[in-house]
């Protein structure tokens, strides 16, 4: 982590996530927010919504945020830099249109974003760059002076990142029975996207199959067993999963399924399991449900021990990672000579996103990045 904490030109950091229902009058709402545009039927959204009534219609990706802002407020508070925090929601209050309009009206004209995805894809980072783009088009029409608005780079890599899901995965494997424990695989788990947006994830250059999306979760899976083998001296079979997947049965999505994997894994004799949800920043429903619903009822099902390691939510590393990122790329900004903070093999993702990074299947603008229509 740097010492220099200098922000500069930055006066403002925006928190963006994707929001969601606080109470039951909520999900549907919700939910026509997240398909607008996209002609769902209501009783096909109150159908849909049920992982949400499970949970009495309270997602907890909001109070999670929460609990990021007041983590991140008070790393940056004891560190001594002055910097402050706002947050926007895609499809849930606080709205990122407001939030923007906020910070405007508070006198913020250089905006850094930290979106609550770690990695490359068009849900996790173009679709966001479109948001704000949508939101900036709307202040503009208010007539007001519109921030310059930059985003955080892709932090799948950051050791303020990896390092708490490397403790939550031996944490796991330490509360599996004892006859099991070394026995045990791990299984890393993420949001499952359509198969062509996988292939087009990150630079152009990198298209092909799985683009950034798969390569980029590889070598976090790679880079937290490698740790777990060096501080348990156990080397776990692992790997990639996936989650969530929502769409068109005929359309190819990323597989395997986390509950299919469990299935080939207790058929193979494998004597338990871990899922680490390594594509997640925090618990939210898809955890929840996914994972702590769904995919525990099939390990039980199958009479396979299977614990789920935990996120990395508010942790004070990550918070630490956020604070490292501000100031790399303030100095980036200031025209400095900076090294970026990653592990593994693939480097630090860029920080400005080029033509033709995760496209739309129908382009819209998008801000923050080579061609945004707000540099």
């Amino acid at each position: 982590m740097r010492d220099a904490l200098d922000a500069t030109p930055y006066d403002a950091l925006l928190l963006l996530s994707f929001g969601g229902p606080e109470g039951p009058d909520d999900v549907v709402p919700f939910l026509e927010n997240v398909t607008r545009g996209r002609g769902i039927p209501k009783e096909r959204l109150k159908e849909v919504g049920q992982h949400y009534f499970l949970f009495g219609g309270v997602s907890p990706i909001n109070d999670q945020n929460r609990a990021l802002l007041d983590a991140l407020r008070k790393d940056f508070a004891e560190h001594g830099m002055d910097l402050p925090i706002y947050w926007g929601n895609r499809n849930w209050a606080p709205y990122l249109t407001d939030t923007l309009r906020e910070m405007v009206a508070d006198g913020h004209r250089r905006v850094l974003v930290l979106a609550t995805s770690a990695y490359a894809s068009y849900s996790g980072c173009r679709q966001y760059r479109e948001n704000l783009a949508e939101s900036l088009a709307a202040l503009e029409a208010e007539g007001l002076e519109l921030p310059r608005v930059d985003k955080l780079r892709h932090y799948f890599n950051h050791p303020g990142f990896v390092e708490p899901m490397v403790d939550g995965v031996i944490q796991s494997l330490a509360e599996l029975p004892e006859d099991v424990r070394d026995g045990a695989h791990i299984a890393f788990s993420t949001h499952s996207i359509p198969t062509a947006s996988a292939d087009t994830s990150g630079p152009a250059e990198g298209h092909g199959e799985g683009g950034a999306y798969v390569a980029q979760h590889l070598e976090v899976s790679r880079l937290i067993a490698d740790a777990v083998r060096e501080r348990t001296g156990v080397d776990h079979p692992w790997q990639l999963v996936y989650q969530s997947r929502s769409g068109a049965p005929h359309v190819p999505w990323l597989e395997p399924d986390i509950c299919d994997h469990l299935e080939e894994r207790h058929a193979s004799g494998v004597p338990a399991v871990v899922i680490a949800p390594i594509g997640f920043v925090s618990d939210h429903m898809e955890v929840l449900y996914d994972l702590d619903t769904e995919a525990k009822a099939k390990a039980e099902e199958l009479g396979l021990p299977m614990r789920r390691s935990a996120t990395v939510g508010d942790d004070p590393r990550f918070a630490a990672a956020v604070r490292d990122l501000v100031v790399e790329r303030a100095a980036v900004e200031r025209g400095q000579e900076v090294t970026p903070c990653a592990l593994g093999a693939l480097g630090a993702s860029h920080n400005v996103c080029p033509v033709g990074c995760c496209p739309a299947r129908a382009p819209k603008p998008a801000a923050a990045g080579v061609d945004s229509p707000y540099a």
